[in-house]
């Protein structure tokens, strides 16, 4: 084992990661380092056992988080994966970590999946993520309160599917949807929604003047790339293209990119089109600021026809917190 004193580095990227997020009798495939006055210090080398030993010494030193070099985030990520269904399940672990270890890892995936969206792989290890978010979701509204106290609203593309999805995921149990076989899919056409997006250039995405008519037409056609991109890994099913091709439809019918109106709108698009527009006014962005949730929501009540109003109401009533 490397000791705490040889190795430290005071340069480069490190990402915070839970300490529950290492799990005892494990040999993680990456380094793992502690912050020590100011300077980040080699603690246990890749592949060197992390044992319930090792653990319980962390937290008498009042340690909690540990780190990962930014050069790792990937294996990281990969190891994360690997272990969330457990993590999820154990009730050992708070359940404000446990929503930051999902929220986590779901971030991590999804920066690596818009830089490679066609990748087979990557689609599955989405759907794998749904599985373990979904059972997270499942365990009761604490559940996703606690997502929603660890959501970055910080706007990236990332993050915005993350906090689509868990939007989604909360709204579907909370209007009565519990299968967790429909949950899934439902939760992997909302965690790929925008992944369309990744067809258009970044200079137009952050853009923050108004569009021009030319670009706007590029923006209309994400719903139906991202469908493309995904039909080619044939990997989704056919039920979860509709929170991708859907969100940016609108009861009214002037949404995009077919302009239906609301009995041709699937459920799942309905669902989706609520968490994707309030995810998307209550982030910040480089050129605006956050909006508040609830002037946020009284902005969506006011567009006239362009929700299912039965649905923005649950969701309006989902976002209140339960009392003690």
């Amino acid at each position: 084992m490397v000791t705490t004193a040889s190795v430290k580095q005071t340069t480069g990227h490190f990402m915070p990661v839970y300490l529950d997020s290492i799990r005892a009798d494990t040999q993680p495939d990456f380094d793992l380092y502690i912050e020590s006055h100011g300077e980040m210090v080699l603690y246990r080398a890749s592949a060197t056992p992390f044992t319930e030993e090792t653990r319980q010494s962390l937290l008498e030193n009042n340690v909690t988080r540990l780190y990962v070099s930014g050069r790792d985030q990937q294996v990281y990520s990969r190891y994360l994966e690997r272990n969330l269904g457990a993590i999820t399940c154990d009730t050992t672990i708070k359940e404000t970590v446990r929503a930051g270890i999902v929220y986590d890892c779901a971030k991590y995936l999804m920066e690596e999946l818009f830089s490679k969206p066609v990748m087979g792989e990557n689609v599955r290890r989405s759907q794998e993520l749904v599985e373990s978010t979904v059972g997270f979701v499942l365990t009761g509204r604490a559940a996703f309160e606690n997502l929603l106290r660890v959501m970055s609203f910080d706007y990236t593309t990332y993050t915005h599917s993350v906090n689509v999805c868990a939007l989604t995921l909360a709204l579907a149990q909370f209007v009565g949807i519990r299968s967790p076989k429909e949950l899934k899919v439902l939760g992997t056409g909302a965690l790929l929604h925008d992944i369309g997006k990744t067809l258009i250039s970044e200079e137009i995405l952050s853009k923050p003047e108004p569009l021009t008519s030319e670009e706007f037409d590029l923006i209309r056609k994400h719903p139906a790339w991202g469908c493309d991109i995904l039909r080619d890994s044939d990997l989704i099913d056919r039920e979860s293209y509709h929170p991708i091709l859907l969100h940016h439809e609108r009861e009214n019918g002037s949404g995009y990119p077919q302009g239906i109106k609301s009995r041709e709108i699937h459920q799942y698009g309905k669902i989706t089109a609520i968490a994707d527009v309030f995810d998307a006014m209550t982030s910040r962005r480089a050129y605006r600021p956050a909006i508040e949730a609830y002037p946020a929501l009284r902005t969506m009540f006011d567009e006239e026809g362009a929700f299912d109003r039965h649905l923005l109401e649950q969701f309006a009533q989902m976002l209140v917190p339960e009392r003690p």
